[in-house]
């Protein structure tokens, strides 16, 4: 079948994924600028696709599992990998970037005009870059076991794992492999950066509401997954969830309020 006729096909079986898809580079566009925009997007699009060709064969990094292919025909698949799973990664580990710098960069109150603004200094320092990930596979701890569950929710059944994992039937190596994969993208996109000197800087005064919107996402896509988990009957691994963000959200909101020591942050 064409490849664009899938496409569409994706686009209505997956509105959801396309949604948060929509809100990461509008919210991007605004934080990077599209040239940036378009290098962090490429460079975590290409990790996350070359992982999982990598994991559904050789168990590296996020150890073995593999696509039963139930939905062929009905959404775009690149390779044996429904097109939709590694975009996913694109806007997940932006919008964990959002919170990682939200935690790193120093905020402080603007004019009316511009009621926040954010110093950007140090954007992709190491620290940065470690809670990102962290972040990165916090969310996939939410998102995986729920996952796993979609023959009782509109994602369907599409994949698996040979041996279930000791968390709710999810491997630990996976978790740790969104770390790897989360900081193989992160570094790439740091070592560009630094290399592609007529890259445009990023706009500087930042508002803090476009910081917002990522860390916004963030949050509407950790609901969307708590809600599902709930909606299909799974109350102790919702609970769990949200066990595992009410510190992450209470240190936020502190550091919002000036609550919370300023991180050190090194330079870009």
């Amino acid at each position: 079948m064409d490849i664009p006729i899938l496409f569409v096909k994706t686009l209505i079986l997956r509105p959801y994924v396309f949604f948060f898809l929509a809100v990461s580079l509008y919210s991007a566009s605004r934080l990077l600028g599209w040239k940036r925009t378009g290098v962090f997007f490429g460079i975590t699009w290409v990790t996350a696709l070359v992982c999982e060709f990598s994991s559904t064969r050789i168990g590296f990094p996020f150890g073995d599992y593999f696509y039963n292919g139930s939905t062929v025909g009905q959404e775009l698949y690149l390779f044996n990998i429904p097109f939709m799973d590694s975009l996913s990664f694109t806007f997940l580990l932006y919008a964990s970037y959002c919170l990682g710098l939200l935690f790193v960069l120093p905020v402080a109150y603007g004019s009316q005009s511009t009621p926040w603004t954010v110093s950007w200094r140090r954007a992709l320092s190491w620290p940065v870059i470690l809670l990102t990930c962290m972040f990165f596979m916090f969310i996939d701890i939410v998102i995986d076991p729920v996952a796993l569950r979609g023959d009782r929710w509109f994602l369907g059944l599409i994949y698996g794992y040979p041996d279930p994992g000791l968390y709710f039937g999810v491997p630990i190596a996976n978790f740790l492999g969104w770390f790897v994969v989360g900081f193989l993208a992160m570094s790439g996109y740091r070592l560009v950066v630094h290399w592609w000197t007529s890259l445009p800087p990023c706009p500087s005064p930042l508002i803090a509401r476009d910081l917002f919107l990522g860390c916004g996402l963030y949050y509407g896509v950790l609901i969307f997954n708590l809600s599902v988990t709930f909606w299909i009957g799974e109350p102790l691994l919702g609970i769990m969830g949200i066990f595992l963000y009410v510190p992450i959200t209470v240190f936020a909101l502190w550091k919002l309020q000036g609550w919370l020591p300023q991180l050190p942050s090194g330079r870009e």
